[in-house]
């Protein structure tokens, strides 16, 4: 099976879904008519680690006794055969494949348990109401974490299941630790590695062998496997490309990474690897090449090529992402925690798309946006968006998509939803957004028509003068009506929270903190994550640091990463103190409980007093303006036609002509009922209204229809029954 091209993700990423990079670039090789296949080498290897011969030879591998196996380690070692016993069923049921074996998993006399067991007191509350199979596969998650704990005891202290020898790729500004262990004897998840990619290459025998590293956890894999290609196929020619490079390695000049490699490519994939497959096919010389944003090593040094006179591929040039190659049916399902927005990062697969490329908003300070990913900003048709949906909903019969944008635009998400009821499409979706003003009431409800059932986005610290300063262009209050709108639409939400933002005080920290407590207790909220302010070397902090009274530790580039930089803050706060009390106090907001504590119980030194009144979240969603609808709304009617009776009433011998119209939705019918000639006019205006209908009409629109037979069209439109109908599907968006 020769192919052109080879594209892999080494080890490793995520168990439950690929990585969409390779999937991207087949299918644009697929509108160039270039053949090639692709492998999430991550997931091959660990379905030959985790089964029953794997775990044979891992327990059979001999284990220096002067580095004495740990307790915990001794344990598993001791329970080895129920381990083999197991493990392949585990898998499959993992899989989906083995559903049954829930109720074995549950029954709490299966399963070999270790260390990581220790935590199921924590459960009750997590699967009281969630059902057999998720605790199961809660329960088989801590089995699989015990196994691997056991391999990073015995055998791989770089060993994790989504940041393989991770260490050695964060932030190495240096090349030499990476370099030291390439050139140390491979280690057994090596060997596993290795086995794998021999069958893929002696099978594919590609001429250009593409490996997309998305994060450092992939790093030293990817060295790896181009260390074997160079040592027993120095003919393949080999490229790095991914989110690493793209963020790390800009700056990259040392000539060793070039023992490994023939080209690094940075930011879109699509021209520079097109124009690396010209090159290596068509026998010209060398000098005639042209290449766009590709390291290479010419004439005893790193150079930066960029002299290609192409422009990128436009989005709708690019192709559907194309998943043929990769073993979707053995991808695995696993809870490792049960922070909800977590879960669906691990448990599920996931179809991953893009609506636009790079960010509308690019303005926030401590983000990448001197990047191209960020920076050039390119939505993609909502019609083509739909196209792909049904595309790999056919090719992959998964109607499940992450949309994986930095932030999804308010109005394309509007024309996808919109596409998406009018195709009549039965599809569930979810994306990352900015928390800002567009998310109105009614566009959530569209959203969750559609099939989108949670969103993520950047609270970042809640504090206006710090969302001021990184220019997020968001308020606490405009948040907390956002998630309100999301949330009681039935959409999950999940927000990111940072703290130790450059000149960020104590007291900030500590208002942040009460801001997020009281959006958890209103019910707004239902996921959220503290991180700790991180600097970077392509953001406006990292860039213009005395602008945020920050200071660089030092000024040297690195010859070989250089994307996380140290600095020393003027404030001279330890962030890193409040970690473990943010931490702790959100795990227990996420349950739904102490919500009475002091703010100052999660700490163990003082800090002050809270300055944000009690009822700051509360008092800022009871601020609503329901009456100020711009002329130019769209007004979409996403319910089914009613059935219409007309009838007569009287009242102190006057008589009058009624309508009564019902609705009947997926869980009730509602009646409404006005006067015959209003009954009349909404019932002939629902119909042009009408989600299947192309044409859409705005509130102007309508209001102009109405006056042209009836008065008082202000009064009818803020009436009862049309407030009654606005719940079950007439939207303003």
């Amino acid at each position: 099976m020769k192919t052109e091209i080879f594209a892999i993700t080494p080890p490793f990423t995520q168990l439950n879904t690929p990585y969409p990079a390779t999937a991207y670039i087949k299918g644009f090789l697929n509108t160039k008519n270039i053949s090639s296949t692709q492998a999430d080498l991550g997931i091959e290897v660990i379905l030959e680690l985790f089964s029953k011969k794997g775990l044979q030879d891992l327990f059979s591998l001999s284990i220096d006794d002067q580095n004495p196996k740990s307790d915990n380690a001794k344990r598993i070692f001791a329970l080895q055969d129920e381990y083999l016993k197991t493990i392949d069923a585990v898998i499959a049921f993992l899989q989906g494949k083995n559903p049954t074996l829930a109720l074995q998993i549950c029954s709490d006399d299966f399963l070999p348990q270790a260390s990581r067991f220790s935590q199921l007191e924590e459960l009750d509350w997590a699967f009281g109401a969630m059902g057999t199979q998720d605790k199961a596969k809660h329960l088989a998650t801590l089995y699989l974490e015990d196994i691997s704990d056991y391999i990073v005891a015995c055998v791989d202290e770089n060993f994790g299941f989504s940041r393989y020898a991770e260490r050695l790729g964060r932030s190495a500004n240096s090349f030499d630790e990476l370099y030291d262990a390439l050139h140390k004897k491979p280690t057994y998840i090596d060997q596993i590695l290795i086995s794998v990619l021999k069958e893929k290459i002696e099978t594919v025998q590609p001429k250009l062998f593409l490996i997309s590293v998305p994060f450092p956890g992939n790093l030293y894999s990817a060295f790896r496997c181009a260390q074997w290609i160079k040592a027993n196929h120095p003919e393949i020619k080999i490229s790095m490309g991914g989110g690493f490079p793209n963020t790390e390695l800009r700056s990259l000049s040392d000539t060793r990474v070039f023992e490994f490699f023939d080209y690094i490519t940075l930011d879109d994939g699509e021209l520079p690897i097109e124009l690396l497959y010209h090159n290596i096919t068509h026998p010209i010389p060398t000098e005639a090449h042209f290449y766009k944003r590709t390291f290479l090593f010419e004439n005893g040094k790193v150079v930066y090529r960029n002299d290609a006179f192409r422009n990128d591929y436009k989005q709708a040039d690019v192709g559907t992402p194309d998943y043929t190659g990769l073993l979707l049916d053995k991808y695995i399902s696993v809870i490792e925690i049960v922070n909800p927005m977590h879960r669906m990062w691990s448990d599920g697969r996931w179809n991953k798309l893009t609506m636009a490329h790079g960010c509308y908003w690019g303005k926030c300070t401590f983000c990448d946006i001197s990047l191209d990913y960020i920076k050039v900003y390119e939505p993609v048709a909502a019609k083509l968006i739909v196209d792909r949906i049904e595309d790999l909903y056919a090719k992959t019969g998964q109607n499940g998509f992450h949309f994986v944008d930095e932030a999804a635009p308010p109005a394309l998400m509007r024309e996808v939803a919109l596409e998406i009821i009018r195709r009549k499409l039965a599809v569930t979706w979810w994306t990352n957004i900015r928390f800002e003003k567009s998310f109105t009431q009614d566009l959530c409800l569209l959203l969750k028509a559609s099939g989108c059932i949670a969103v993520s986005g950047g609270l970042e610290v809640a504090s206006d003068r710090l969302l001021k300063l990184i220019d997020k262009g968001v308020t606490v209050e405009q948040v907390a009506k956002v998630t309100r709108n999301f949330t009681e639409a039935g959409i999950m939400v999940h927000a990111y929270l940072m703290y130790g933002y450059p000149t960020q005080t104590v007291q900030e920290t500590v208002d942040s903190l009460e801001m997020v407590r009281q959006l958890f207790e209103v019910g707004v909220l239902q996921s959220g994550f503290w991180h700790q302010f991180a600097m970077t070397a392509h953001s406006p902090v990292g860039m213009y640091p005395e602008k945020f009274g920050v200071i660089k530790d030092t000024e040297v580039i690195g010859t070989f990463a250089n994307n996380d930089i140290n600095y020393t803050d003027k404030t001279g706060i330890d962030h890193n103190k409040f970690s473990y009390g943010l931490k702790k106090s959100l795990f227990n907001f996420m349950h739904g409980i102490c919500f009475d504590y002091e703010l100052q119980d999660w700490f163990d030194f003082k800090i002050p007093r809270t300055k944000i009144p009690a009822d700051f979240i509360e008092k800022a969603l009871n601020n609503t303006d329901h009456f100020n609808t711009k002329p130019t709304a769209k007004v979409v009617w996403i319910g089914g036609k009613p059935s219409t009776d007309y009838f007569t009433k009287s009242k102190k011998g006057i008589t009058w002509e009624m309508a009564s119209l019902t609705f009947h939705d997926k869980k009730e019918t509602v009646t409404v009922q006005m006067n015959k000639k209003e009954g009349e006019w909404l019932t002939a205006i629902l119909n042009k209204i009408s989600i299947s209908n192309e044409k859409v009409y705005t509130f102007q629109e309508i209001k102009s229809d109405f006056e042209t037979e009836l008065e008082n069209f202000e009064l009818f439109w803020y009436s009862k029954p049309i407030n009654t109908l606005r719940a079950y599907g007439l939207l303003v968006l």
